[in-house]
């Protein structure tokens, strides 16, 4: 039934549903997961990455975090070709959005909904994930709490033993000293640090 309404992103099935829609929804159901939390002095991304390979290049490439705008990052999960045309259309909007309204995170999905979190999740496991937000959220919560929360949530939702640098992204966005608003991607050394100050991850196995 579904073959004859899912040719376009705009044809209603007779039930009312949008089946090209549901099929990106499950494509990021699918995916790695993406987190973000905003804190009182900035937001913070996270993303579980999905490609590990050692002959990929870290420092220039990026499967979950890009930046929109000195002022402006998102975190990705889903289709990568969809994501490119939203982050290229973000990047133009951003030019002209009003930077007074101090930090604020946002989440969109494919159906064109969006709206203002405080902490959200969206990839695999994004209910579990959604729940430990909702129940260990501060309002008040720094960007250092923010950090340690988001990998909190990671380390009990991911399909893994334990979390390393090479399958995570971490973000952030904040206010510099000089009062100008910074993006920030950990290094992989930086991100191994957190992951051990934060206990999160398992320590390396001494050779025999």
């Amino acid at each position: 039934m579904s073959r004859r309404y899912d040719s376009r992103t705009t044809i209603f099935s007779p039930e009312g549903r949008l089946y090209q829609v549901e099929y990106a929804m499950e494509a990021i159901g699918n995916a790695g997961s993406a987190i973000g939390i905003l804190s009182k002095d900035g937001v913070v991304l996270i993303g579980e990455k999905k490609v590990t390979s050692k002959l990929l290049q870290t420092s220039t490439s990026s499967e979950k975090m890009y930046k929109i705008d000195d002022h402006v990052a998102c975190a990705v999960a889903g289709i990568m070709s969809d994501a490119n045309i939203l982050i290229n259309t973000a990047r133009v909007q951003a030019q002209r959005w009003d930077k007074n309204h101090g930090f604020q995170l946002y989440m969109s999905d494919p159906s064109g909904n969006y709206g203002g979190w405080k902490a959200a999740a969206v990839g695999a496991n994004n209910q579990a994930a959604q729940s430990i937000l909702k129940q260990d959220y501060k309002d008040d919560a720094t960007r250092e709490e923010a950090v340690e929360l988001a990998l909190k949530v990671l380390s009990k939702t991911m399909d893994s033993t334990s979390l390393t640098s090479e399958k995570l992204e971490l973000a952030e966005v904040f206010l510099t000293p000089s009062g100008s608003v910074k993006y920030h991607v950990h290094s992989p050394d930086s991100l191994t640090k957190l992951l051990v100050k934060h206990g999160v991850t398992q320590p390396a196995a001494e050779s025999s």
